[in-house]
């Protein structure tokens, strides 16, 4: 009886229950290249990756975003602080070291404060690192923002932090996808970037969900 009640307030109202939120929660942490700038909503990569998994089969909510254009290390963790993500996450991903690397900050300093946000990542993904996916940091080096910088200096510096984010991820149990290669590619192909001359396109950011995809599949299950 209370369906048939149901069904007929639908025809009367038009309105429909409310869907049933995914139990499989995912949170993505990180700066600029987490939330998109200059990307469409819809072209950010962990929104990418939701719907990717999504039509894998696999039942998982769109991502919980934490990310600011600009923001290093103590910024992010500074933001995770204001904004409160309430755990259990099935999925948490970390990106984010380029903005140290802009403004100079030692590698050392980075170590310390990447291993705290890592430790985060993993208490938020229920204490289980294998849920944690490290995203590496790719090279704005070969954009056109870029242009009149020492690009082979840059270039040795990503990789520096990303050496970082390898050892952390590893060490503590997490997995790590390495994109910078791929993100080198936008030096010998414009569309990979997007029109501020500096941030990942639409479809670079698919090409990084092509790597990551299976690698959540496989955090999933943990």
């Amino acid at each position: 009886m209370k369906s048939i009640l149901c069904a007929i307030a639908v025809l009367l109202t038009g309105c429909r229950p409310a869907e049933k939120p995914s139990a499989n929660r995912f949170l993505a942490l990180g700066d600029s290249y987490t939330i998109g700038e200059s990307v469409s909503a819809d072209e950010r990569w962990p929104v990418q990756l939701a719907m990717q998994l999504r039509g894998k089969g696999v039942d998982i909510g769109d991502p919980r975003i934490i990310a600011t254009t600009g923001w290093t290390t103590d910024e992010l963790s500074a933001g995770v602080d204001a904004a409160k993500p309430a755990g259990p996450y099935r999925l948490v991903t970390l990106l984010i070291g380029v903005n140290n690397q802009y403004r100079g900050r030692g590698v050392d300093e980075f170590r310390t404060q990447f291993r705290d946000l890592l430790a985060r990542a993993v208490a938020l993904a229920e204490g289980k690192p294998a849920r944690v996916i490290v995203v590496s940091i790719p090279d704005y080096g070969v954009t056109p923002f870029a242009a009149s910088s020492d690009r082979a200096k840059i270039g040795r510096a990503i990789d520096e932090f990303n050496a970082v984010c390898k050892e952390e991820a590893t060490k503590g149990g997490a997995a790590f996808v390495d994109i910078t290669p791929g993100s080198r590619k936008a030096a010998d192909d414009r569309s990979l970037v997007a029109d501020d001359g500096l941030h990942p396109s639409g479809k670079m950011y698919g090409q990084w969900v092509e790597q990551i995809l299976p690698v959540a599949q496989k955090a999933l299950l943990q």
